[in-house]
């Protein structure tokens, strides 16, 4: 039963956070979200409101007044407007924007300036900053002034007479000191930034490196502009890793979540891919047909081709999925691709030689046992099944674990090497090593 405004007591709410907030009222009807967002407390509202998924948070900016409107967005953290902003349409990222006031329209301009995937849409021009020829006492108390609005105080920032970074303190270090003391007395002039132009991927590289919390972002000129804090990284690093999986599971990436993407749109994202996979596998049929007399001749041979073109598939996808992993956290790059090739060539022989035995024993074991009657010359096609297992398990996982590096070295992102991809193209090839392994193995007996 869909809960009603009356069910939502909003005193109790609003001693929760506000992501829990957010949730309870999504799952009222339109018009109670819009009446139970408006009796939140006006401080409460910005903090709600980025927390709501794209949809209602456009819902909600189309009933709110301006001034209702420009209040909220006042109060939003400036990283959180611009994310909201950049999935907005035109038309209302232009009326939102002129709702704000002098100050915090140059903010949200500057920030939607920046190129799109880049660090700088992502900080906050709200920190903590001091001279180096400060005492301390200067610096707390320009903390007392300026902290309430600042997204952390985890830092302070130095700089010189041109805004310019030139070290970063631990908020701890400044507390301990005497309040007499200048703030170049602390300092070690080593820190750590990141560039206006820098792209998202590279700065969660610097994040995972530096093992920070918060990190400033400065321009080429190295003057400071904003930070950007572990909790917006932490979003980016879930859009990535969300991107690559819908990649990797063989679809194009979904621009929003899988629930706000419209059904047509989720249909278009499947088929272009499955399309080219389709097309893919028709060359297997091409392949059994090439071998349909060897087919014809030894009708048994058709038994094993699910279990032989399978296991090749599994293989793949598996060092597939092993590579694009390491290679996203920087554990591999293109130079290491002969170190990988060596390791992968030993584990394909290993992993070949265990499925390929098992397979062999089974053959024997059901021919001895009654359970099915491969003929007079069971033991052969149990040798045709053991080697072609170790052969194509082996091209398996060459191929899933050449092919992201292969990308990568055309500018193409290794994700894209999805396992369905791997799996169609060992698919193919796995036939024709299979049916040349028979061809061999049974010449003169079946064939």
């Amino acid at each position: 039963m869909t809960p009603t405004s009356t069910d939502v007591n909003l005193r109790d709410l609003r001693h929760k956070h506000p992501n829990d907030i957010a949730e309870t009222i999504t799952e009222l009807n339109v018009k109670e979200r819009i009446l139970a967002f408006l009796l939140l407390p006006g401080d409460m509202k910005a903090d709600v409101f980025t927390y709501f998924n794209h949809t209602v948070q456009e819902e909600i900016l189309k009933e709110l007044g301006s001034t209702e409107t420009a209040n909220m967005l006042e109060n939003m953290a400036p990283d959180d407007r611009t994310e909201i902003f950049e999935n907005f349409p035109d038309l209302l990222i232009k009326e939102s924007i002129n709702l704000l006031s002098a100050e915090e329209k140059s903010i949200a301009l500057n920030l939607l300036g920046y190129p799109e995937k880049s660090i700088a849409r992502l900080m906050t021009p709200y920190y903590i900053q001091a001279k180096k020829g400060w005492t301390i006492k200067q610096a707390l108390n320009n903390i007392k002034r300026y902290g309430k609005k600042a997204e952390t105080l985890n830092h302070i920032y130095v700089v010189d007479k041109e805004n310019k970074l030139v070290d970063d303190i631990r908020i701890g270090k400044l507390l301990m000191a005497e309040e007499d003391q200048t703030m170049s007395s602390l300092m070690d002039y080593e820190f750590v930034s990141l560039t206006t132009t820098m792209n998202r991927e590279e700065a969660i590289e610097q994040f995972n490196k530096y093992d920070r919390a918060v990190m400033p972002v400065v321009s080429e000129s190295g003057v400071l502009v904003g930070i950007v804090t572990f909790d917006d990284i932490f979003d980016e690093i879930e859009r990535r890793d969300t991107e690559d999986i819908q990649k990797f599971g063989g679809l194009e990436a979904l621009e929003l979540s899988y629930t706000e993407t419209p059904l047509l749109t989720l249909v278009r994202k499947r088929a272009s891919v499955l399309m080219i996979l389709f097309l893919g596998e028709m060359l297997t049929a091409s392949a059994m047909g090439f071998f349909e007399e060897e087919i014809a001749q030894a009708v048994v041979l058709a038994l094993f081709i699910p279990l032989i073109i399978s296991s090749g598939g599994n293989s793949g996808s598996q060092a597939a999925t092993l590579i694009v992993r390491a290679m996203a956290i920087k554990e591999l790059d293109l130079r290491d691709w002969w170190y990988v090739m060596r390791k992968e060539v030993f584990s394909g022989v290993l992993l070949g030689l265990i499925l390929g035995t098992v397979g062999f024993l089974r053959i024997l074991l059901w021919q001895q046992a009654g359970f099915y009657d491969y003929g007079a010359h069971a033991y052969l096609i149990g040798l045709t099944v053991g080697f072609s297992l170790i052969g194509i398990v082996l091209w398996g996982t060459l191929s899933g674990s050449m092919i992201p590096f292969l990308l990568q070295k055309l500018r193409l992102d290794p994700a894209t090497s999805s396992a369905p991809f791997v799996a169609t193209l060992v698919d193919v090839t796995g036939l024709i090593i299979y049916f040349s392994i028979a061809a061999t193995i049974l010449k003169g007996t079946l064939l």
